[in-house]
């Protein structure tokens, strides 16, 4: 790749908005995005997202932290148009915030479903009809859904609601960027398998469980938050301008048999 290659990876003068970005994946995202010059709104439940804003901007980048429930339609509208109105324009979405209930399909309640589609699948459809207009006043953008290796094999019982809702992300994502091609608005999904945070961290200290867990991974690891980043600041950037509509696993090979 040539100089110009990698100036495409530069995010200097975008502003992108990151769900779930509290910490883990999502502030791994947010943190090399701003590293690569961006601007990035984090959101989530948790507060902890401000100091999560407040480590980037002690790099000297800029970052701000939003206290949001994504399942709601009204804090998405609230959001959005706060972002236009203060930045000018949202240059990518990245929606990440994602949750899981493993339990068998019988012992599953109604209150189960409403929870695990409304944060992963529900929240993605109105994330990006609330920043489609946005992006099609900017003439573009980039819309990052974060799926999972689940919506892409069975790899696990106990996860029916979980596989299904980013089974819905993953063909959500596709239709999408087919419906908004048209003005330069890229969507694609990554989807990523075993992943080392802290919210999986005290079992993947017990060995039998960290293999069972890694499944048919073809690395002896688990992936690390940065190398999930990695993915997604590229596709949120303009170095992957012929990449729409299309599945990322970063998964170490684990759904490749």
């Amino acid at each position: 790749m040539g100089e110009a290659g990698f100036e495409k990876l530069s995010m200097d003068g975008k502003v992108t908005l990151i769900t779930g970005a509290a910490k883990g994946m999502g502030a791994a995202h947010a943190r090399l995005i701003a590293a690569r010059g961006g601007t990035v709104i984090l959101t989530d439940i948790d507060p902890q997202g401000e100091q999560t804003a407040a480590e980037i901007r002690a790099t000297g980048a800029a970052a701000e932290f939003i206290l949001h429930d994504v399942t709601s339609e009204d804090e998405w509208k609230s959001i959005i148009n706060g972002a236009v109105e203060k930045y000018g324009r949202i240059d990518a979405l990245v929606n990440n915030a994602g949750v899981a209930v493993v339990k068998s399909v019988e012992d599953t309640t109604l209150e189960d479903y409403e929870f695990v589609f409304g944060v992963n699948f529900k929240a993605v459809f109105l994330g990006c009809r609330a920043v489609l207009p946005a992006m099609k006043a900017a003439g573009g953008g980039s819309i990052v859904n974060i799926g999972s290796a689940s919506a892409m094999k069975a790899l696990f019982p106990m996860l029916s609601l979980y596989s299904a809702s980013k089974s819905a992300v993953r063909l959500f994502t596709k239709v999408c960027a087919w419906d908004y091609r048209q003005y330069d608005i890229r969507v694609n999904a990554v989807h990523p398998g075993l992943v080392e945070t802290t919210l999986n961290e005290e079992n993947l200290k017990d060995p039998e469980m960290r293999r069972m867990m890694m499944g048919t991974t073809m690395f002896d690891r688990p992936g690390l938050p940065t190398e999930l980043a990695e993915m997604v600041a590229f596709l949120c950037s303009d170095a992957s301008s012929y990449v729409t509509g299309s599945d990322f696993a970063v998964d170490g090979g684990w759904t490749a048999n």
